[in-house]
């Protein structure tokens, strides 16, 4: 009788230190000092969407979030800041499809390789790109600017954030899928860009619609056609490119959470786990669909796979068209 008494007390014993062995290895990760977040672009909705995240991170990690912009190089200065810093869950990126998957084809030179310097968390929000013109250009639909276009080679111009932005080479897409011709008049960010297209100075774009929608809303631009694979929810009745007569053109504008490569398994987990319940917050999934955005919210697996598909989508385009940077 003792000696099943002893082994009892041994079982219960084992049990207790096996509960609390699994209770450690359960606890979540957690930052031992302020957490980072870095932004390789100078404001933008880039910005917007990463201060909305900190705000709502810092208390569910228990330690100061705070933003840091660090533009430049179209994003690359930022980014290979963010791939060589300590993978120890204290330096975050706020990637985008610039640096991300457009820079790897557009750059001759690379600082950093973004399938194996970085650890995807996951993928924020997406958006499409609107075809806007000038209102007082008399073209209502994708059809009559090319036939305008055609009609005058090189008479009709756009405006572009940037030399190899998304706006240029999503214009340029277009331009070579309609066989047209017009003048590209690349600025330094979205607000002077703007600022010409609702004065007429140039006369088209493609722009995100959180940059466009309040001057669509005024009258003073038209949007044509969306570039995204089905109607933006904020504008139904906008047609795509796709049911515009351009079948397969899609050209997404994306933003989403990384850490340096090497990062741990439960580090990046931590933050997946926080950063998509951040974004379906009622208050910030409002926010950000006031901001035009569409919340996606992933895996880092699913985040990591789109990057992969972004990369060579975005580099046909710079092949086709022989876009360089200066």
């Amino acid at each position: 009788m003792k000696i099943l008494q002893r082994m009892a007390a041994a079982a219960l014993f084992a049990g207790g230190v096996g509960s609390m062995a699994l209770s450690a290895y359960a606890q979540e990760w957690a930052p031992s000092k302020p957490v980072r977040i870095v932004v390789p672009i100078v404001g933008s909705t880039n910005d917007a969407l990463a201060r909305l995240v900190a705000e709502k991170l810092q208390p569910a990690l228990g330690q100061p979030v705070y933003v840091e912009n660090k533009g430049g190089a179209g994003g690359n200065i930022g980014t290979v800041e963010v791939t060589r810093s300590a993978p120890d869950g204290h330096t975050l990126l706020v990637g985008y499809n610039g640096p991300l998957a457009i820079n790897p084809t557009l750059f001759e030179s690379m600082p950093f390789d973004p399938l194996k310097d970085l650890a995807p968390i996951t993928l924020a929000v997406t958006s499409p790109q609107y075809l806007v013109v000038n209102s007082d250009l008399p073209v209502k639909t994708v059809a009559e600017l090319v036939a305008m276009a055609k009609a005058e080679p090189n008479k009709l111009s756009y405006a572009s954030v940037s030399v190899g932005s998304a706006s240029h080479l999503t214009m340029e897409m277009f331009k070579s899928a309609a066989k047209i011709q017009m003048t590209h008049v690349p600025y330094k960010g979205a607000a002077p860009a703007l600022t010409d297209l609702v004065s007429g100075t140039v006369q088209s774009a493609f722009m995100v619609p959180g940059n466009v929608q309040q001057f669509v809303k005024q009258g003073r631009l038209r949007i044509l056609a969306s570039s995204g694979e089905k109607r933006f929810h904020s504008t139904p009745d906008v047609p795509t490119m796709i049911e515009s007569g351009y079948p397969n053109f899609v050209a997404t504008s994306w933003i989403g959470f990384l850490a340096p490569a090497g990062t741990p398994k439960n580090i990046i987990d931590r933050y997946n786990k926080e950063i998509v319940k951040i974004l379906n917050m009622p208050d910030v999934n409002r926010k950000l669909k006031e901001m035009e955005f569409e919340v996606i919210g992933d895996s880092p697996e699913q985040f990591s796979s789109w990057i992969r598909t972004e990369i060579p989508r975005w580099g046909k385009v710079i092949k086709d068209t022989g876009t360089k940077v200066n």
